[in-house]
């Protein structure tokens, strides 16, 4: 107790609900739920994003732990904590992206995303491979475990970039392609970071052969069905619950929380990639009776577990840091989070989108907003947790990707409304249409501001989501406001 307030209280032995260390543990759990109410509340067109003001919360923290005698966590000795809570987090946003896709299930819808999960993924994780190994004196296998880890585009802190809940009706090229690589790239990565683990073990975890039959096909493969299967049975046990009375309205913000973890858990029965699976469940619940009333429920549900989940990953990654952990990465790795920010990822998105048919505005857009988040902790806190790597080598690995998230989530976060705001002005100059949900802090119902959630069925031969071009017969718009929405005759869409 603080010694001004003993003669107030009981004399020893009396209650001490432990150090003054721990008991901020409850101050910063307290403050960050009403801080982040606060936050979410305002940041739809604000040069700021809620994570901005979690990691400064957690850095606040992470000052206050020693001066009040307690010790901050450890990413090394906690990496196993560091693991779940982010793998949690994760699958939860996966689930709630996947129900957030509308559109068809076509080469010609996913083009753009599927470019940069094939071309542009792989770049960047062979860029920072070398990188790693060349300029920062890592083994071949912690490079490409370096690399695997930093590679993904994270569901969560990028979800402020992509679409809206279902049915929204904001779902450009641009923000459709970030949403679809972030949804599948988290598990995309995991073949590279088993691969580093793999050449780190000597060779004693399988060769190439078995690396390529168990880690990339079957495990990928495996995945997608599990998801598809999975998630389209537990949309017709929940509609059927629903519709006979079994499962009040009330609770289908908790359906899509269960359904997520029962469909990685099997799937990582399976030795499939369950983030993977997550993504997949979500589009397969979705598209299971779309304009039934559950869907608004649950993707309302999965969305305010994963907001609260992202603030307890950045609050907890914040209280870490150390100046001498943020020292660790040294000149080369503070480079290499630097080149990953404002070259390596730009550079191999601009190249997966050569020749795509996007607008050169709109390809540097989904080119430098690849955000590095949840999905990069989660990864380096496994490849802590897997012993491939001495100590020394897996710290270097482990605070280059914490130093990558914080400046990500810094630079993303400042540029993105901003970015986002010139990308809809230009484009209505050029006389492109822009539909603007009313609520630009992204957390609709999903019901569409009232209207059907479904709106055309993509699967039925409908007109896929709004994709920015004017279709014909509408109006020529008369000019933009400073938020780039049409003005005087062609507003009114």
């Amino acid at each position: 107790m603080f010694p001004i307030l003993r003669p107030l209280l009981a004399a020893d032995p009396g209650f001490h609900p432990g150090s003054h260390a721990e008991v901020l543990v409850f101050v910063l759990a307290g403050a960050g739920l009403l801080i982040a109410t606060i936050a979410l509340s305002n940041q739809g067109g604000r040069t700021f994003t809620s994570a901005m003001v979690y990691l400064l919360l957690g850095g606040l923290a992470a000052a206050a732990i020693p001066v009040l005698g307690g010790s901050p966590f450890d990413p090394i000795e906690d990496a196993s904590v560091l693991e779940h809570l982010t793998e949690v987090v994760a699958i939860i946003a996966l689930f709630g992206t996947g129900m957030a896709v509308d559109r068809s299930l076509t080469w010609a819808a996913w083009r753009h995303a599927l470019r940069l999960l094939i071309i542009a993924m792989p770049l960047t994780i062979g860029v920072v491979a070398l990188f790693g190994w060349g300029a920062m004196g890592l083994s071949l296998g912690a490079a490409l475990m370096l690399g695997g880890a930093v590679a993904p585009t994270d569901p969560v802190l990028a979800g402020d970039l992509g679409i809206g809940p279902p049915g929204e009706p904001d779902e450009r090229d641009t923000s459709f392609a970030l949403t679809a690589e972030a949804g599948f790239n988290d598990g995309l990565a995991y073949p590279f970071v088993l691969a580093g683990i793999m050449i780190a073990h000597g060779g004693d975890d399988g060769n190439v052969l078995t690396w390529l039959a168990s880690d990339v096909l079957w495990a990928i493969l495996a995945g997608v069905a599990a998801g598809a299967l999975l998630g389209r049975v537990a949309a017709r046990v929940v509609r059927e619950a629903r519709d006979r009375g079994y499962m009040k309205e009330y609770f289908d913000a908790w359906v899509g929380v269960g359904v997520v973890l029962g469909v990685y858990g099997l799937t990582e029965l399976i030795d499939a990639y369950g983030f993977i699976a997550a993504f997949v469940a979500g589009i397969a619940f979705r598209r299971y009776e779309r304009d039934h009333e559950m869907q608004a429920g649950t993707h309302r549900g999965a969305s305010v577990f994963e907001r609260l989940g992202e603030l307890a990953v950045v609050l907890f990654a914040a209280s870490m840091l150390t100046v001498d952990g943020l020292g660790t990465p040294g000149v080369a790795g503070w480079g290499l989070v630097l080149l990953v920010v404002f070259v390596i990822r730009p550079a191999a998105g601009m190249l997966a989108t050569l020749g795509s048919g996007m607008l050169l505005r709109d390809r540097a857009f989904v080119s430098f907003f690849g955000v590095r988040g949840v999905g990069s902790l989660f990864y380096a806190s496994v490849i802590v947790t897997s012993g491939a790597l001495p100590e020394e080598e897996a710290a270097l690995v482990l605070w280059t990707v914490v130093a990558l998230t914080v400046t990500s989530i810094v630079v993303h976060g400042l540029a993105g409304d901003p970015a986002r705001r010139w990308l809809d002005r230009a484009a209505c100059e050029a006389g492109e249409v822009v539909v603007t949900p009313e609520d630009d802090s992204r957390e609709g119902d999903g019901a569409g501001g009232g209207s059907d959630a479904g709106g055309p069925d993509p699967d039925e031969g409908g007109p896929t989501p709004h994709d920015g071009r004017p279709e014909a017969g509408d109006d020529d718009p008369e000019g933009c406001d400073a938020e780039g929405r049409t003005t005087g005759v062609g507003a009114a869409r």
